[in-house]
């Protein structure tokens, strides 16, 4: 066979498509893997609405509807699942902020994502608690991280986020990116300014954010990663100083690697085992 046998250059290039319905299973992906962070799964009901949508047949609105309607009439045969109905709304309301672009840098916007993600579960949704409170975790043998004092949520918040407004991202080589957004996406998260559902806006607010820079985010990494990445988060922030334990981000940065390059490190919550806790 000759040289010429062998030439490609003839040939024309020709275009992948994505599957239809692709980058919508990536966000429903998303949206429902989010909610492993606090053991919820979807109803079964959930998951046809998911299909439907997926493939073109439901709009978000109708599934939507259609969602409200099935838990009016679960609430006239008192068989409500709290649990199915708080991963089931929590995870559509992802979806249809992620299918809106809009984002800003604010402790208002982190305030709107989560009264927007729980407005159907709970009262104090877009609230910052009043209580400080603790976690056991148990990577850290149910020791817990020491969470931002309650009367200082706001100023926490308004101190990172200045922070933040001050770093011009353009100019950065694409490692000093990631450990930037590891920084204060741990940062905001140790303020854990809600009394619910901390992990899960954090996740959404920093996603929208990363968008709003103009960088590709892998979205299915937080569809069997979410567990991880509230533990990278913990690991983060938590120190013991009789032990001298430091705050460890190395975890965290693992995560937005493979989020935002794609990489392939391993992400295995045992990892993140603090032993000399143990």
């Amino acid at each position: 066979m000759s040289e010429k046998d062998l030439d490609s250059s003839i040939n024309d290039y020709n275009v992948i498509n994505d599957p239809k319905g692709y980058f919508k299973q990536l966000e429903w992906d998303m949206a429902i893997g989010l909610q492993e962070v606090d053991n919820l799964e979807p109803s079964k009901y959930l998951e046809e609405l998911i299909e439907k949508s997926i493939l073109g047949e439901l709009t978000i609105e109708e599934v939507e509807k259609e969602l409200k309607d099935y838990y009016i009439e679960k609430e006239k045969q008192n068989s409500i699942n709290y649990n199915e109905l708080e991963c089931d709304f929590v995870s559509m309301r992802i979806v249809e902020l992620l299918s809106v672009d809009n984002f800003e840098l604010s402790v208002d916007y982190l305030k709107y994502i989560h009264k927007y993600l729980f407005q159907d579960v709970y009262e104090f949704a877009g609230e910052f608690r009043n209580i400080n409170f603790f976690k056991h975790e148990i990577i850290l043998n149910n020791d817990s991280v020491a969470y931002g004092d309650c009367k200082t949520l706001t100023e926490s918040l308004e101190y990172d986020i200045r922070l933040e407004k001050e770093k011009n991202y353009k100019d950065m080589s694409i490692v000093d990116v990631i450990k930037n957004i590891t920084d204060f996406s741990s940062s905001i998260w140790q303020v854990h300014p809600f009394r619910e559902g901390n992990t899960r806006t954090i996740a959404l607010f920093i996603e929208k954010y990363l968008i709003s820079l103009g960088y590709n985010v892998y979205k299915s990494l937080f569809k069997d990663k979410s567990v991880y990445f509230r533990n990278a988060l913990v690991r983060s922030n938590y120190f013991n100083n009789d032990l001298n334990i430091k705050e460890d981000k190395s975890y965290l940065i693992k995560f937005y690697e493979n989020l935002l390059l794609g990489k392939n490190n391993n992400l295995h919550s045992e990892n993140l085992i603090v032993k000399e806790l143990f």
